[in-house]
């Protein structure tokens, strides 16, 4: 059996790319998911938020996920649930195992890769101490208490400012759980602006930062955790401990793009994000290949990553010959420069360009009153001016087909000062 496009993961991404990608003109899509039903993370994202952008609309998780879902019901495209896809070879054969068709090989001239991405464990990142019950990640808590209705715990304590730590802060206090604060390694959370307030400070829970985790304690189940403060360079500094009576830890400590799928693959990987390197048109190394979602790099809000995904599925459209144009290869890289931790994409075939590319980033620091600045071989070729910028947020800028045809083989993102 041969697809146009296979689509691997039914999240948020793979559901709006594969949507886009249908629309655009390409006929036989197949989404496949490995769980009973697609929707992924949004299914137990419960509180609201959600689709502000995407449908000018607030929305929970699961509502969110149904719009597309609706939208995809009234196409042919076709959706394999309980599904593994164990590997894709070189000839973008994707392999999978369910109990309906066994294992099983199927053919796609085109692959989008959405599976989303995993959260960080406590063996990522070594907490000393004894193991108890009771330690878990921020999201596993999500799903036993929004999904299956189970309360976490009665005292509480979380370690990292993600989002999804600071709305389970919230979630856990309506439950019925105490919790005692959220711990920080940063000087800054890494969550929204807007779930510190609504979560933290609406709630009167505190948040250490400049904190870390040092000692576990308890035998059957979690009784204590100690905290302390840590330096420039982000060791516990003795003396500065603090005891917490508490029953749960849970650790909202980072999410990683989810690829182990594709480690084997001939595919450039860019250490920064943990994704994999694209084009401006969400393209892989690999031709035909695509990335998108939390996959390609850990998103903010899923507005942005629907608005992502869309492009790629328009993209597979253009690759397959529904929107062919045959164009040359003038292709630029994009380098982070001071301030910036990673851009998305990593590169741009100009000649592919019509009109404008999204370049998306995060930036390193807290910034106030700064200019983005776009250099080509030091020639300055646009900068645009921010009153705030934070590393927990994604920002992005549009660079123009006229600004990209002026630089040569390398662009370079930066911030500086508001004077230079």
């Amino acid at each position: 059996m041969t697809y146009d496009l296979i689509v691997i993961g039914g999240g948020p991404a793979g559901l709006a790319s594969g949507l886009s990608a249908f629309e655009e003109g390409v006929n036989k899509v197949l989404i496949i998911e490995r769980d009973v039903e697609v929707g992924g993370i949004l299914n137990q994202c419960i509180h609201n938020g959600f689709g502000l952008h995407t449908f000018k609309e607030e929305l929970t998780g699961p509502e969110y996920a149904q719009k597309y879902i609706d939208m995809i019901k009234e196409t042919d495209i076709e959706i394999k649930l309980n599904t593994m896809v164990m590997k894709i070879d070189d000839e973008k054969n994707v392999h999978i195992l369910n109990s309906e068709d066994g294992y099983k090989v199927i053919k796609g001239r085109s692959i989008i890769l959405a599976m989303g991405c995993r959260e960080r464990t406590r063996g990522a990142i070594s907490i000393p101490g004894s193991r108890p019950a009771g330690v878990l990640t921020a999201g596993t808590a999500q799903k036993y208490v929004n999904m299956l209705g189970e309360k976490v715990g009665n005292k509480a304590l979380i370690l990292g400012s993600g989002d999804i730590g600071l709305i389970m802060a919230r979630r856990l206090s309506l439950e019925g759980t105490e919790v005692l604060g959220v711990v920080e390694l940063m000087e800054h959370s890494n969550g929204l602006t807007r779930n510190i307030v609504q979560c933290l400070d609406d709630y009167d829970i505190p948040l250490y930062l400049s904190h870390t985790v040092t000692n576990i304690i308890g035998d059957n189940r979690l009784e204590k955790v100690i905290i302390s403060k840590v330096d420039e360079n982000k060791k516990p500094i003795e003396g500065t401990e603090k005891e917490f009576d508490v029953d749960t830890l849970l650790l909202s400590v980072g999410l990683i793009p989810e690829n182990d799928l594709i480690n084997d693959m001939d595919i450039d990987f860019d250490n920064r994000t943990k994704g994999v390197v694209v084009n401006e048109s969400m393209e892989t190394s690999v031709e035909g290949i695509f990335s998108c979602g939390n996959a390609l790099h850990v998103h903010d809000l899923v507005d942005f990553v629907s608005t992502e995904a869309k492009e790629a599925g328009r993209s597979v459209a253009k690759y397959l010959g529904v929107d062919k144009k045959e164009v040359g290869k003038k292709e630029i890289i994009l380098k982070n420069g001071v301030g910036l931790t990673y851009t998305v994409p990593q590169k741009i075939n100009v000649d592919k360009v019509e009109k404008i590319v999204g370049v998306m980033f995060r930036v390193n620091k807290i910034y106030e009153n700064v200019k983005i600045v776009i250099e080509s071989n030091g020639k300055k070729i646009k900068e645009y001016n921010r009153d705030h910028m934070l590393p927990a947020e994604m920002e992005k800028i549009i660079l123009t087909k006229d600004m990209l045809e002026q630089c040569n083989e390398e662009i370079e993102i930066k911030v500086t000062d508001m004077e230079v």
